[in-house]
């Protein structure tokens, strides 16, 4: 996801100033966002079937890149720790979500004694843990946003949060983005993108959460804030990673985007601080 600014590959001319195919991208994010609002208003539950469609394809994502790099993580248990996260929130609350991620670590380290012995093991097994954690544990906090009555309504407002950050920073980074963030890591992202996207998540949030929840813009500012840094660390994080295991994206699932992975990372970073605050400064009624 990008935060702003331009970067070209003189060998090949990219689709657009950004090198993203934008007519693929705004298509693909109009059908994920109709899949989205659909599961969440017509049978609340159903969008607990989309979260663990798209965490559980990310986590194929990052096995499958680790594998590439002579990583061996063990998908079966990650898999079903990831169902048993997900659904264990839902239905019952932190605590189950905390057992549930407690137990799939040792599932993990265990099946991976057993499959490979000695050799590798603590490479294999802090991959493994590490991929329970990102994502499958912070996607299980999707559950807790739904549960409640009002848990669309919360759902939306995380999610529209953290587009603001994307939308924002790519207008005003192909418009005004000069100075780099950080060009190690993401030659793309630029300040003046940053800036877009601060701008577009507080006003934003302000507005989400005073509509859609009832509370107080000046709640909603500070949700948005936090969103933006955390979107902004997320997909930092992503592209070091990337750059790690040595690949530009995750996968090619979604036409414009890249792989499931490359969607979710600032997803999932804005996650757990907008729950957190969200269940601070906008309590259930």
């Amino acid at each position: 996801m990008a935060v702003g600014g331009t970067s070209g590959d003189p060998a090949r001319k990219p689709p657009g100033r950004t090198g993203r195919n934008l007519p693929a991208a705004v298509g693909v994010g109009v059908a994920l966002g109709a899949v989205v609002i659909g599961s969440l208003y017509i049978v609340k539950a159903a969008f607990l079937v989309v979260v663990l469609v798209a965490i559980g394809v990310g986590i194929h994502e990052l096995v499958k890149a680790f594998a590439g790099f002579g990583i061996r993580v063990p998908l079966p248990p990650l898999m079903a720790g990831m169902t048993a996260m997900a659904v264990g929130a839902y239905w019952g609350g932190p605590t189950f979500l905390v057992g549930a991620f407690a137990v799939t670590v040792m599932v993990l380290l265990a099946w991976r004694m057993f499959q490979g012995g000695a050799e590798g093991f603590v490479r294999d097994a802090t991959a493994a843990v590490f991929v329970a954690v990102y994502p499958a544990l912070l996607g299980g906090f999707v559950p807790l946003l739904l549960a409640p009555e009002d848990g669309p309504d919360r759902v939306v407002v995380f999610i529209a949060v953290t587009i603001c950050s994307d939308i924002g920073g790519y207008f005003a980074g192909i418009f005004f983005g000069k100075h780099k963030m950080s060009p190690v890591i993401s030659p793309k992202k630029t300040w003046e993108g940053f800036a877009g996207s601060t701008l577009a998540c507080v006003v934003g949030g302000a507005l989400l959460v005073r509509f859609l929840l009832e509370g107080e813009y000046w709640a909603g500012a500070v949700i948005g804030l936090a969103g933006v840094v955390c979107a902004t660390l997320g997909d930092l994080v992503e592209s070091v990673i990337k750059r790690d295991i040595g690949i530009k994206d995750m996968g090619t699932l979604l036409p414009g985007h890249g792989g499931a992975m490359d969607r979710l990372d600032s997803l999932l970073f804005t996650l757990v601080p907008v729950w957190l605050l969200l269940t601070l400064l906008v309590p259930v009624a």
